[in-house]
């Protein structure tokens, strides 16, 4: 089952290019390299500037569980943060085939 994991980021305005920068240079690599991570993308919003969705989808909530054990996920967390100055929200999706 694969399972679709969403993100919802909210970035102060004027931080958005750093927002994009961080996550392309950073946070984008270090999860594609996690086991079971099989697509990664970072969404802007067209209607809502400073609005974000980190998109990604993973093989098994076993590997999901993994990443968020990880180092490099304390690093992701530590990077977003910074941007936008609380927590995220996060959600997971089933993908209905």
């Amino acid at each position: 089952m694969t399972i679709s994991r969403v993100i919802l980021i909210n970035v102060p305005e004027g931080q958005e290019a750093d927002a994009e920068r961080v996550w392309k240079e950073d946070c984008s690599t270090l999860m594609r390299k996690q086991k079971g991570c099989t697509a990664e993308k970072l969404l802007r919003s067209l209607d809502r500037p400073g609005l974000f969705i980190s998109y990604s989808e993973w093989d098994s909530q076993v590997d999901i569980d993994r990443y968020r054990d990880s180092e490099d996920h304390k690093s992701i967390q530590s990077e977003s943060r910074a941007l936008q100055g609380g927590r995220a929200v996060v959600w997971r999706y089933e993908v209905v085939e």
